[in-house]
């Protein structure tokens, strides 16, 4: 009999929920290209219309707000673009990143890398807002500045708001990565007060290869990266995934009508995971004094490896990950902890837990089990 898997890695992607399964596969037969005025073509955009209207509902905005794009990457990197429209010509002159945001953020777009600015979060993981301040105060033109609403990696959850209040007052925009944030916390665009935020459908049990932004300001938006065609308003051309977009709407009503459960749930099942992870002598659990999404814990023990401890909860039926980064099947230390000023020490042994609405207490013994088990391991050097 094959041994139980217990999955822990809802944060890098969800199980394709069977709403979503269910709205792809009743538009597979749908032949219209969305841009046909025809009647299949109609149907085809019918379909794409209704995913949007279930976006805005959820993000508090307008249907013309929204632009499809291929996943939270292309979301990002049509947002930091020096071009937007509202600036009647005058590009915006630099990027302000905070230090702990995704790697895709940290790559500046299409700003050049002379103009790009790393904002420090303090110990605890928080953007520093009043380095912040005297950033935008130093001068230097309009800036764009990106501040992610959740951590991927320790679930910390960023002043967002706080942020736009000095960001605007310097006459700057903000965007808003909020991929992690979507179905593990209530919020809107008007509650972010950013200027845009992007979406993907793969963290909230859509399909992966689909995503979004939203817009706070129809009129004031990022210059098209991809052009030749009219597709979403003249502002991301390409045929539209019509089959992707369905599972969006459909996952991510789904999401939003267990919105509130899903997070008791997956915090109460935290709670538990948490506090048999610290069972074990030397456990540490970062960002835990702070605000964190309910589903995430990034926790470490000084004398276990990441790449030791995420093959042996492998091993024992558990997929988690590292709290680092992997590139060419090497893991590094992660920017995330390496700005918060963590020991190498514990960065290197950092170990990621996500949750989800379908985790179960069984699998949280099931993890608890293995991380005593390879707690009590020899010590190699």
């Amino acid at each position: 009999m094959a041994k139980p898997r217990a999955y822990f890695d809802w944060n890098a992607t969800t199980p394709l929920h069977e709403a979503a399964r269910g709205a792809m596969l009743a538009v597979c037969d749908v032949v219209g290209n969305p841009s046909s005025i025809h009647a299949e073509g109609r149907a085809a955009r019918q379909i794409v219309n209704a995913a949007r209207e279930v976006l805005a509902a959820a993000m508090g905005a307008q249907a013309r707000q929204i632009v499809f794009t291929s996943g939270g990457t292309e979301a990002n990197a049509m947002a930091l673009n020096p071009h937007w429209q509202h600036l009647a010509g005058a590009p915006l002159a630099r990027l302000i990143v905070s230090a702990v945001e995704h790697p895709n953020v940290l790559a500046g777009g299409s700003f050049t890398a002379d103009q790009v600015e790393i904002l420090p979060v303090t110990q605890d993981g928080i953007a520093n807002l009043a380095a912040l301040e005297t950033m935008l105060a130093a001068g230097g033109g309009p800036a764009l500045v990106a501040l992610m609403l959740a951590n991927n990696e320790t679930g910390i959850v960023q002043p967002v708001a706080d942020a736009a209040r000095i960001v605007h007052r310097h006459g700057g925009l903000l965007h808003v990565d909020a991929v992690q944030g979507l179905g593990k916390m209530p919020f809107t665009i008007g509650d972010l007060m950013a200027d845009s935020l992007s979406l993907s459908a793969h963290k909230i049990g859509g399909p992966k290869g689909v995503g979004a932004i939203i817009l706070g300001d129809e009129a004031k938006a990022p210059m098209p990266l991809l052009r030749g065609g009219g597709q979403e308003r003249n502002r991301r051309a390409g045929t539209e995934n019509v089959i992707g977009i369905a599972g969006f709407g459909a996952a991510l009503r789904a999401a939003m009508a267990q919105l509130e459960p899903n997070i008791a749930r997956m915090a109460g099942l935290r709670t538990k995971l948490e506090a048999g992870l610290k069972g074990v002598s030397g456990t540490h659990v970062f960002g835990e004094d702070v605000d964190r999404l309910p589903n995430t814990t990034l926790f470490s023990l000084p004398a276990i490896k990441a790449e030791t401890a995420i093959i042996a909860f492998d091993l024992e039926g558990s997929a988690l990950s590292s709290g680092s980064a992997c590139s060419s099947g090497r893991v590094q230390p992660s920017h995330v902890l390496a700005a918060m000023g963590i020991s190498p020490d514990l960065a290197t042994g950092a170990i990621r837990m996500s949750l989800g609405p379908q985790s179960s207490e069984i699998e949280v013994d099931m993890a608890v089990k293995a991380w005593e088990k390879l707690s009590k391991r020899p010590v190699k050097d």
